[in-house]
């Protein structure tokens, strides 16, 4: 195995790892922008009132976006078990 096969390798990972975080970064942040302006506008300063929505935010969009992550994460386990005979060379 070739140092430039384990940098694909590696970099293969590192890009599944991305498009399985990336939605749920995305919604994480926008729904705390939204609250942290919510925040600013009424004057209200709590702690639990940006952490609960953006939790629930993640837990919904977790919920929703399953079927893409299991999909995302199957499509790279197969593609690395099925190229197994090429790595052990």
């Amino acid at each position: 195995m070739t140092p430039e096969f384990v940098v694909q390798i590696i970099g293969q990972a590192l890009m599944a790892a991305f498009w399985l975080c990336a939605p749920l970064l995305l919604i994480g942040f926008a729904v705390g922008i939204l609250t942290n302006l919510l925040q600013i506008v009424t004057s209200l300063q709590d702690a639990g009132f940006s952490t609960i929505p953006r939790l629930a935010a993640f837990f919904a969009s977790f919920l929703l976006l399953l079927p893409y992550m299991l999909s995302k994460m199957t499509t790279y386990a197969v593609a690395i078990f099925g190229d197994l005979g090429r790595y052990a060379r």
